[in-house]
């Protein structure tokens, strides 16, 4: 790696905090669990819709927060208390259909995971592309979303990594890093790429690049 490619690097983590945004809401992926991975599917649902990054993440972690949690506590949860929770944390616009694609989420991963996303693995045989096709089956989840849950959860699915998104990638690309996953994943370790990830989504939503960049 370039001297320039490891300040522009240094800038993004720092920038960032180093953090990502499942541990900002509080959830260890690296255990490989129901809830980090029920409530991580969640968040990716949240984080694709027309609203802002703080905006989803607040609403993510009011619900866990609130004990909601693992898939059959979701489910458990009446419609107005899905509602309730999200229309007070920034997502008064989309409270109602969001509550139902909650419960749709929580319905099918009972229905046909047992609440267990790592059977969703199994079932696909570890390979990306049937992984992605059978979470986009649960409401509310397309491409989008479904490479917002990659993005983190590649720590810990080893099939994925290395994975970056079109958003990540858009951002690298402007900032002289290589536009392909393979090239960043080669400027990190590999336990800290969903952080780099992360990184270049946030400087691009703040609009720092350019300051990023220091050229």
């Amino acid at each position: 790696m370039t001297a320039r490619n490891s300040a522009v690097v240094d800038r993004l983590l720092k920038h960032s905090g180093g953090s990502t945004y499942a541990a900002e809401i509080g959830l260890d992926l690296g255990r490989n669990t129901p809830m980090p991975l029920f409530l991580w599917l969640v968040a990716a649902n949240l984080f694709s819709a027309r609203i802002s990054a703080e905006q989803a993440l607040r609403a993510v972690k009011a619900l866990k927060d609130a004990g909601l949690t693992s898939a059959d506590h979701m489910a458990r949860a009446t419609w107005e208390e899905r509602v309730t929770i999200l229309n007070r944390n920034g997502y008064a616009r989309y409270d109602e259909k969001t509550s139902r694609f909650l419960q749709d989420m929580a319905d099918r991963c009972l229905a046909e995971y047992g609440g267990d996303l790592r059977k969703l693995r199994e079932r696909a045989k570890r390979d990306p592309q049937e992984e992605r096709r059978l979470l986009k089956e649960f409401k509310g989840i397309g491409d989008v979303g479904a490479d917002i849950f990659f993005r983190e959860v590649q720590a810990v699915w080893e099939e994925l990594y290395p994975f970056a998104d079109s958003r990540a990638l858009q951002a690298a690309a402007k900032l002289g890093l290589g536009d392909d996953a393979r090239s960043l994943a080669r400027l990190v370790e590999r336990q800290r790429f969903p952080a780099l990830l992360t990184a270049l989504v946030k400087a691009d939503l703040d609009k720092v690049l350019d300051e990023v960049a220091g050229d």
